[in-house]
């Protein structure tokens, strides 16, 4: 299929877009480049891939773009909660607005699968799974951002909508500002940790399976259009300490402390269900104990907190 992805050198998409080459559809890759990212140049042999170095926000080049493909995978966005704080403006233009005048825009033959968070669900209440009923309480910019595109684009149809997990793993566009990676990297670096309200949970997701689940999503199209769906590892509602519990399997001389003092910025809390998607015929291949082996091996090439959003 011939498929539109703005943020295509982003953390996912620079990831997502090799996956959507080997599988033979022909991708426009839409990105400003806004890190100085080389991540989309191993790419660039491929005969279906076009880069377009470009903003999301623009209408008329949306316009064009979009008169060439039949699936949008809207990437762009100032990702997390810090980001969004500092730029509330462009976190608004970019996580909302834009994704407003591609539904303006689009044919309502065009499909939409949108990645959106399932940090929207807030703080859930204790022991109970967090579904795609469940009411949602965004309690960051980012979260409520987030939320106000996914009703948007549930609303205008012919969609898919997905509620991710936190994100882990190695990508091209480095992160170091999530939770697994930035805990990881300290386990590597700095050998300890002091964690704030370590009994927070939530969900996590290896950024191969985010690949994985787009092209599920373009196969099943029909089977799962119009819903939203959680996509995370059912085996991993984990808290804070038990991540880093987790991370001390592979890096023994990794220290724990927990603080009385202090308060997590991000509050965060809820375990979810992905029951959801699972019956839809998808399930992740990569565990959390895969992805930190990876993130050691990446560790070894990375010493510079250079690769995080801000």
């Amino acid at each position: 299929m011939r498929i539109l992805v703005t943020g295509a050198a982003g953390y996912l998409g620079s990831v997502v877009v090799p996956e959507l080459l080997k599988k033979g559809h022909e991708v426009t890759a839409l990105d400003n480049f806004m890190y100085n990212q080389s991540s989309l140049l191993n790419c660039c042999f491929q005969e279906k891939l076009t880069i377009i170095r470009g903003d999301a926000r623009d209408k008329e080049l949306i316009s064009r773009c979009l008169k060439k493909v039949e699936v949008i995978f809207p990437l762009a966005c100032l990702t997390g909660a810090p980001l969004c704080t500092r730029d509330p403006i462009a976190a608004r233009t970019t996580n909302l607005d834009a994704i407003n005048m591609i539904l303006e825009l689009r044919s309502k033959g065009q499909r939409i699968i949108f990645p959106t968070t399932n940090s929207g669900y807030g703080i859930g209440q204790k022991d109970k799974f967090c579904d795609e009923n469940t009411p949602l309480n965004p309690i960051s910019l980012y979260g409520q951002l987030k939320v106000e595109a996914e009703k948007s684009i549930l609303s205008s149809g012919n969609c898919i909508t997905l509620r991710l997990a936190t994100v882990f793993g190695v990508s091209p566009r480095m992160r170091l500002d999530l939770l697994v990676n930035d805990f990881t990297y300290r386990a590597v670096y700095d050998r300890f940790i002091v964690l704030f309200e370590a009994h927070f949970k939530r969900n996590y997701i290896h950024i191969r399976d985010i690949a994985r689940v787009f092209i599920h999503c373009i196969d099943n199209f029909e089977n799962m259009k119009d819903q939203p769906y959680n996509v995370g590892l059912s085996d991993c509602n984990i808290s804070k300490r038990g991540l880093c519990e987790e991370i001390k399997k592979q890096v023994p001389e990794f220290h724990i402390i927990e603080s009385e003092i202090g308060k997590d910025p991000d509050k965060r809390d809820y375990i979810v269900s992905n029951k959801k998607i699972e019956s839809k015929g998808f399930n992740p291949d990569f565990s959390l104990q895969y992805g930190i082996t990876e993130l050691l091996k990446a560790y070894q090439i990375i010493k510079r907190n250079q690769y995080a959003n801000i």
